[in-house]
This record gives C-alpha cells, sequence and structure tokens, in this order.
C-alpha cells in the first residue's frame, strides 16, 4: 500500500491548522496594522504594543492595555514621553455608555513667588528644570486603573518593569526601583482593588517617593514642592463634542488644543467635500482656510478652562459658524491673522498682518496610543513629555520636562501663567462615536500639527470611506499659520510662525500642488510624514476592529483574533 497521499494528506491538515490558529503577538511580530474583533492596540513602538495586548490576552479591558502600554511608553519611546510627563486621556465605558476625558496633565507651582519669578523672567522654553509642571501621567495611570480598569497596578506596570529590568540606560535601574516601591506598597495594603491603587499612587505623590523628588527639585532649581505633588489630581471630566455628518466627536476641553477640530469641524459641514475629491486643490484649500480660522481662535481664547471664561458654547455655535464661514475664500488663501468675536457674535474681533517668527526652540515630540477592548470599551490618549533636554533623577528615575513654556506671560491672555494653571498644549486625542457607540479613536504625535493631521485622517474616512490602514498612509498637509505653542513669549505676534504657509506631501499631484501656489499659499513640500497619525476605526455592524499607524511615522498596530 502506498502511504505517501495519505502523509501529503495530514502534513497539509498540519500546515492548515498550524497557519489558521492564532499567531503569537510579540514586538517581532507586530507590524503597522492589524485587524480582529478581540482587541486592538496602536501606539508607538513594537514593544508598548505588546505590552497593551499583553493586558487584554489576560482578560484586561481597553483601560488596563491603555495604561500598560503608557507605561511601556516611557521607556520605549522615552524622549518623546517619559514617567513624569503628561497624557490626556478619553475613553468609552461600555458599561455607562458614556465618554469621559480623564486629563493626566501636571499644572504649575501653587507657589505665588515663583509665579511672580516668571512673570520677571518669562518662562524658560529653551529647555530648563523651571519649565517643570507637576509630573501627571503616574497619576493618570493608577486613576484610570482605579476608575475603568480592572487590574493591579502590579499588572499593569510588568511589562513596563520587563522592559527596565533588560537594561538599556543608566537610570532604568533606579525608575524600576521606584516602581518596585509603588508595587511593594500596593501589595501591602489591605482593602479594595481601589484602596491598594491609591495607596500605590499616595507613595509616589505623598510618601517617601515624594521625598526624594522634593530634594531633586530644590538641587535642579525647580519651582515644585512637596504641596503641589500632594494636591496633584487627575481631574474627570465631560468631553467638547459636535456631531459631523451624524458622527459625534469628542475632545478634551480648552487646556488641550482639542476644541480647533471641532470649530474647523463645523466650518466645513457648510462644503460638500466629498464632491471636491480626496486632495483635489478645492479640498486642500477649503480645509487649510478653515484650520486658519479655527486657528486664530485657538490662540485668541483658549486656556485652563478652572481659571478661565472661554467661550466655547459661542466658538461652537451655529451663529458664530454661520458668521466666520463667508471668510472663507476659495480663490484666495489668507495670509492674515483673523480671530472672530464670539461675545459679540462679528465674524471678526481684529484682522491683522501676520508675522512670521523665524526662532525655532527645541520640542521633543509626543507618542501615541488608541485601545479597543473585545467588550466594546475604547481609550485614546496622547502621552508626550516635552524634556527639551532635561535629565532624570539619578534617585528615583524620575524625568520631567518643560510643559509649562506652553503657557506665557502676556498680561490678560487666557493662557497666562498662574499658580495651579494648566498650559493650554497641543496634547489631542480624538474618540469619535456613532448612534452611542465608538467607531473612530485616534491619536497623533506632532505639536501644533496634531489636529490638523487628525482631521486629514478622520476625514479620509468620514467623507471618503477609508479604513486606518489607507487613512493613516494617505498623503498628508498642514499649515503653520498659527501661534507656536511653544513660544512662551509675551508678545503673542512674535510667536506666530508663518502667515499663509501650506505643506504638502509628495504624495499629493503635482497639478494640485501648482493650483495652491497659484490661489496664494506659500507652498513648501515634503517626501517626509507629517506628524506620526495612529488609529483604530471598529465596524459595529461586524464587530471588527481595524487598526494602524503610519509605518513611515514608525508606528504599530496588533489585534487579537
Amino acid at each position: 500500500m502506498n502511504d505517501m497521499p495519505i502523509l501529503v494528506s495530514c502534513l497539509a491538515s498540519a500546515y492548515l491548522i498550524t497557519t489558521c490558529l492564532p499567531q503569537p503577538v510579540n514586538a517581532d511580530t507586530i507590524s503597522w496594522k492589524a485587524t480582529g474583533r478581540g482587541g486592538a492596540v496602536a501606539a508607538g513602538k513594537s514593544g508598548a504594543v505588546e505590552a497593551g495586548v499583553q493586558l487584554l490576552e489576560s482578560g484586561g479591558n481597553a483601560a488596563d492595555a491603555a495604561v500598560a502600554t503608557l507605561l511601556a511608553l516611557t521607556i520605549t519611546d522615552y524622549g518623546s514621553f517619559a514617567i513624569g510627563g503628561e497624557a490626556p486621556f478619553i475613553i468609552y465605558d461600555a458599561k455607562k455608555r458614556e465618554v469621559k476625558v480623564l486629563c493626566g496633565l501636571g499644572r504649575a507651582p501653587r507657589d505665588p513667588k515663583a509665579i511672580d519669578w516668571y512673570h520677571a523672567n518669562t518662562i524658560p522654553d529653551g529647555g530648563s528644570y523651571r519649565a517643570m509642571p507637576v509630573p501627571g501621567a503616574l497619576h493618570l495611570c493608577i486613576s484610570a486603573l482605579e476608575l475603568y480598569g480592572t487590574k493591579s497596578f502590579e499588572d499593569a506596570v510588568a511589562p513596563a518593569l520587563a522592559l527596565l529590568d533588560a537594561g538599556g540606560r543608566s537610570w532604568y535601574p533606579a525608575l524600576a526601583a521606584t516602581l518596585r516601591k509603588m508595587v511593594e506598597r500596593e501589595r501591602e495594603t489591605k482593602g479594595t482593588r481601589e484602596e491598594k491603587l491609591r495607596a500605590a499612587r499616595d507613595r509616589f505623590y505623598k510618601g517617601d517617593i515624594a521625598d526624594d523628588l522634593v530634594r531633586w527639585y530644590q538641587q535642579v532649581g525647580s519651582f515644585l514642592r512637596k504641596a503641589d505633588l500632594e494636591a496633584h489630581v487627575t481631574t474627570v471630566e465631560d468631553p467638547v463634542s459636535i456631531v459631523y455628518r451624524g458622527y459625534t466627536v469628542h475632545k478634551c476641553n480648552t487646556w488641550t488644543q482639542g476644541p480647533v477640530l471641532c470649530q474647523t469641524l463645523r466650518l466645513l459641514e457648510g462644503y460638500d467635500l466629498k464632491s471636491m475629491e480626496h486632495l483635489s486643490a478645492d479640498y486642500i484649500h477649503v480645509l487649510t482656510e478653515a484650520m486658519k480660522l479655527a486657528y486664530a481662535d485657538r490662540d485668541t481664547y483658549y486656556g485652563d478652562p478652572a481659571f478661565v471664561d472661554v467661550p466655547l458654547r459661542a466658538l461652537l455655535s451655529d451663529r458664530y459658524t454661520r458668521l466666520r464661514r463667508p471668510l472663507i475664500d476659495m480663490k484666495t488663501a489668507s495670509v492674515e491673522r483673523r480671530p472672530g468675536d464670539p461675545a459679540g457674535m462679528n465674524s471678526l474681533k481684529t484682522a491683522s498682518a501676520a508675522r512670521d517668527n523665524l526662532v525655532r526652540r527645541p520640542i521633543s515630540d509626543t507618542t501615541t496610543c488608541v485601545v479597543a477592548d473585545r467588550w466594546g470599551n475604547v481609550v485614546a490618549a496622547t502621552p508626550s513629555c516635552n524634556l527639551g533636554g532635561n535629565k532624570p533623577d539619578p534617585n528615583t528615575g524620575v524625568v520631567q520636562g518643560n510643559r509649562l513654556r506652553c503657557l506665557n506671560t502676556a498680561p490678560g491672555h487666557p493662557n497666562r501663567i498662574e499658580p495651579g494653571k494648566r498650559p493650554r498644549i497641543t496634547l489631542t486625542p480624538t474618540l469619535v462615536t456613532r448612534d452611542g457607540r465608538p467607531v473612530i479613536a485616534i491619536s497623533v504625535a506632532g505639536g501644533d500639527l496634531q489636529d490638523q493631521t487628525t482631521l486629514n485622517v478622520l476625514l479620509s474616512h468620514i467623507e471618503f470611506g477609508k479604513l486606518p490602514a489607507d487613512a493613516v498612509t494617505a498623503p498628508r498637509f498642514n499649515t503653520s499659520h498659527m501661534e507656536n505653542s511653544f513660544d512662551s513669549n509675551p508678545h503673542r505676534d512674535a510667536a506666530f510662525k508663518s502667515a499663509g504657509s501650506l505643506r504638502v506631501h509628495t504624495g499629493v499631484a503635482e497639478e494640485v500642488r501648482d493650483e495652491l501656489k497659484n490661489r496664494g499659499h506659500d507652498m513648501t513640500t515634503t517626501d517626509e510624514p507629517i506628524a506620526s497619525p495612529v488609529m483604530i476605526y471598529i465596524d459595529q455592524n461586524t464587530g471588527t476592529i481595524y487598526a494602524a499607524g503610519d509605518p513611515e511615522a514608525h508606528r504599530y498596530a496588533a489585534a487579537l483574533p
């Protein structure tokens, strides 16, 4: 009897079984795009994506996985993020069917004498320990676990500790020791999971770790003290939300630039973008001109809403939008600064010539994180640190950045530094629902480019049906017709970047670029990625989760079957 056919059949069956089984997700196998129904993560480096997937595989939900991803990003994406950094965090809670924002941003020192020093000397924005806010990201991580997660801090930090233990930088052992002190406090505390988490967090912000940090603050000249650490909280807030073409877009409040996306979308509602064709001259022109108007309002009115009365309701109102929309000239690019007057309901507060600022200050980048789980929970977070040359504390391994430079000292300005005030940051995650269910999560690294790139990516899906893999790789464009958010100059006109500018990826057709030049745009081109987006889309009909990050920007994604 010839056994060869049986052998071939058995080998073929074994091959089919092997190839159909789920393949292990690890940093070596993770790519830039993924599809599944069991949950997904898209973020910065692959090691951080792996950390999030590990929590999903162990039964954790989106909050657990997002925290594990964020903690791992402090190592894998160090320089773009750090343990003493900040991270705005938006979550859709599937049980409550609601969207909430967690503010993972630190505040300015509370000592009025420190604020007097800034007013007298300006805020250093070239890299300085005096520009450090309270570290917000670690408090955010534990608060997210407490309020929305299911896992312990020990579970969530395990992948990050494994990365630290593998070695690589001189401060890894010190940070690992700090994190293990927090795990130790969690283990020894009696009570509920939430009580244990709070105890771990308190050791950092109120206990011996805080004492170590204060000694470091004093050594490096920071104005932060233990009272600042003890007073810090992660606030839970309602999002700023608008409806665009049936999609509800949720953003953080005006302690970020997030509502600028909402203002831009409101202006664009009056145009049939789909008929213009994707990346046509009309399409790029109208998006750019709408962004210029929205950013002019950002620069004029946005600040920490706990300190200033931002006229956000008026800025997003139908009436104000109708007043502003006719300022867009479809034939000519604007080169003026044109904030509106929402209080008086006038289309213009002032119109003035924009002054280019040629000063380029060091800006450390940001990284990205979006997560969805199999139960319908979704997280979008944008972690950053803006190190600007700051080095870790050799005792704790903690490093904090220069985010106070996103404030200024201009008298009467809504973003002027005050004791305990949050800087108006560029970090701006996006979460989108439809019919009350989550469909899109986006995070972008890139300073003032973040909401511009989000607009590019989001409209690629809403208007043209592109799934994440195509949306994050389509050619993008941006303008620098706005103030530099990292320039603390009290003379805000001097902080303006580049009037009428438009940068377009070389993937946009040459005839389109020529037409944009003819309309008066100050055109440049690039073959590099414009900012660094990641995106998740959830097909609510099938439960399929599509995740992707721009591979040219070194973003990664993974999904479970």
